[in-house]
């Protein structure tokens, strides 16, 4: 498993090396999140080769949150995989998952991924390449459409955001797997990863097999490729909604015309993305549209009151401000 070895290129091993060159700088230091499992073992190997290729530096960041027994001990063995790679820094981070009631999927991701915002201020590295496949993004869009969260959640994980970046939402888990097959990689197996009491799971296990069986196969490449065109259609309202607040929104301010102006999904978006930018405050979908209220339906309502902000609309002009 010396970085020095070449296995064969099989199809799976030329498909993920191909896939990880499109997302890797042209200079400095990246480090892959590695847990141990076929599909972050694979894209390890595939950076180490391809850095080497591209004269960057590659390393490794590994996450023990603490949540199983032993969990120190898989850790552990990740990292020595990673030196055998030629990954260098390897870096181990020992987390402590808060428990927010956001559920353990969501406490665990918080937990990882400030640490992997230190492990990039430790390193000086530029990015941390992630595992996440083809398989992990359909998953993500059916859990979206079950919340009925709207386009955020449709539009599934990006291949690149800010630092963090993910090469493999056009790979299959399965061939992670044959990589590692392939390369002669011992992939870990997480048992959390077989644990119904985790949405993702159920749906891993039981619903998307299910979709696949009735609907016929394809169901995982729709899911993913239903993602890539809302995140672009999502995309596209961001940047006009941008636009229009910058114009409009002053000192936490904006006038009801303005807002009624623009259609309903770049409105909404105005209203939440003034209210984080400004006031520090994320409002869900039901609290955007109560803001949204004052200017479609608006017949004399007295303040608004929101968790971590108040509006109020005086002579035509919604006047936003957080509570002393």
């Amino acid at each position: 498993m010396e970085s020095t070895c070449r296995p064969r290129l099989t199809p799976a091993i030329a498909d993920i090396r191909r896939a990880v060159r499109t997302l890797l700088p042209a200079e400095g230091l990246v480090l892959v999140g590695l847990s141990g499992g076929a599909d972050s073992l694979a894209l390890a190997a595939a950076t180490a080769f391809e850095a080497a290729r591209a004269g960057i530096g590659a390393g490794a960041v590994i996450i023990d949150h603490n949540l199983q027994d032993g969990s120190a001990d898989v850790a552990a063995r990740a990292a020595e995989i990673a030196r055998q790679l030629g990954l260098d820094p390897v870096l181990v981070m020992s987390v402590t998952v808060d428990r927010d009631g956001t559920g353990p999927e969501a406490e665990a991701r918080t937990a990882r991924y400030a640490a992997f915002d230190d492990a990039l201020e430790d390193s000086g590295a530029g990015g941390v390449l992630l595992g996440h496949t083809l398989d992990d993004q359909a998953e993500t869009v059916l859990l979206g459409l079950a919340r009925g969260s709207g386009p955020t959640s449709l539009r599934g994980m990006a291949a690149r955001t800010g630092p963090i970046l993910r090469p493999l939402l056009g790979i299959r888990r399965a061939t992670t797997r044959q990589f590692c097959v392939d390369a002669g990689l011992d992939a870990w197996t997480d048992p959390q990863n077989f644990d119904p009491r985790y949405a993702r799971v159920r749906v891993r296990e039981t619903v998307l097999p299910l979709l696949e069986n009735e609907l016929g196969p394809g169901i995982g490449v729709a899911l993913a490729r239903t993602a890539e065109a809302v995140r672009e259609d999502s995309d596209a309202l961001d940047e006009l909604a941008h636009i229009a607040l910058h114009k409009h929104w002053a000192n936490g301010e904006i006038t009801a015309v303005a807002l009624a102006a623009q259609p309903a999904a770049v409105r909404q978006r105005m209203i939440r993305f003034g209210v984080e930018e400004h006031c520090g405050v994320w409002l869900n979908r039901g609290q955007t549209l109560a803001v949204a209220a004052l200017v479609t339906d608006w017949h004399g309502q007295g303040v608004l009151s929101l968790p971590g902000i108040r509006v109020d609309r005086q002579d035509g002009v919604l006047i936003f401000s957080v509570p002393a």
